[in-house]
């Protein structure tokens, strides 16, 4: 198996790192079922199939999960608590910093869609988990904003 066809696994300890997690992960999608968060673990896990943009020439997604560790609360705006089965679309990660090195991570969905998260550092695991299958197309965003 060539390089571009290895299962991608990333870290994240500042944003720099987490630039990178979050260009990997745009355009994952994921069901609402597929979020945990541990209070007890102070963790947050979430299950995604991710578009593959790493590799050129293919329209490929994986199944990817995505451990953020040292979260101590958990809050969203406009996702449906309790919908298991809504599948929301990823757009973007960023960090809110606070008191170093404490924050907010900021999962932005499509539809208008926020996940905060608040964490004592930057602590992110992200990892391919499946073998990569056939997309039917390449995401795109409508960049007409006039």
């Amino acid at each position: 198996m060539n390089r571009a066809q290895a299962p991608l696994r990333l870290t994240a300890l500042d944003v720099t790192d987490l630039e990178a997690i979050s260009a990997a992960l745009q355009d994952a999608v994921a069901q609402l079922g597929d979020f945990e968060f541990s209070s007890r673990q102070r963790s947050f896990t979430i299950a995604f199939n991710r578009f593959r943009w790493e590799v050129s020439g293919r329209k490929q997604r994986v199944r990817c999960g995505l451990q953020i560790g040292h979260v101590l609360a958990a809050r969203s705006h406009n996702i449906r608590q309790g919908a298991e089965e809504a599948v929301v679309n990823l757009l973007s990660i960023g960090f809110e910093p606070a008191e170093a090195p404490s924050g907010a991570l900021v999962l932005v969905f499509s539809g208008g869609g926020e996940m905060r998260l608040e964490v004592e550092c930057l602590d992110l695991a992200m990892a391919d988990i499946s073998e990569p299958w056939p997309a039917t197309r390449r995401p795109g965003h409508d960049t007409d904003h006039s």
